[in-house]
């Protein structure tokens, strides 16, 4: 997801996720081998495609995007979702466990072979800022590809390469089979 805010924007704070304000999500859905991307008036839309998922995939989702994304679902009423329910790879928070360091995406896709991401996230809610909502979207679907292009060598290889981040020696780190199919 990106959002309109920052943690550190006046009255906002840090981990207070019900102060950031969604405006784009970006969804890649196996089921569909389709990508979407989703405005703040369409969360009602994105619910659906979450509320049929089996399973969430992202990049330090646990501590963004599913905590922004639920105070969001919660407030759709019958209609609402708990994501913490649903089975989750976080990718970032695997890496994390097994190095006991944090990586960027963009260092992590380039060198499993991917193109580093083009801009950073901050500049998103520039993006969002001056209107530039089609360059916004795009740059979040970025992100989702490269999560995606990520997340499937890591199904299909059990493994990652994986930058370290002071030297920069690239590591090959397996992962425990817990996750070895996309339902």
């Amino acid at each position: 997801i990106e959002t309109q805010n920052f943690f550190t924007d006046p009255g906002v704070g840090r981990d207070n996720f019900t102060a950031l304000r969604i405006s784009v999500v970006g969804v890649y859905s196996y089921a569909h081998d389709k990508y979407f991307c989703f405005s703040e008036t369409e969360i009602p839309e994105a619910a659906e495609l979450f509320r049929v998922a089996t399973r969430l995939v992202g990049f330090s989702i646990n501590r963004y995007d599913v905590p922004v994304l639920n105070t969001y679902f919660q407030k759709l009423g019958p209609l609402s979702i708990n994501l913490w329910n649903k089975d989750r790879v976080d990718l970032l928070e695997e890496i994390e466990a097994l190095t006991g360091e944090r990586i960027s995406l963009s260092r992590l896709a380039e060198a499993n072979g991917g193109k580093p991401k083009d801009h950073h996230g901050s500049e998103a809610i520039s993006l969002y800022r001056e209107g530039r909502i089609e360059e916004l979207k795009a740059y979040c679907l970025n992100d989702v590809k490269i999560t995606k292009d990520v997340y499937d060598i890591y199904k299909k290889e059990g493994s990652l390469l994986v930058p370290d981040k002071k030297t920069g020696n690239i590591a090959k780190i397996a992962f425990a089979k817990k996750h070895p199919t996309l339902l």
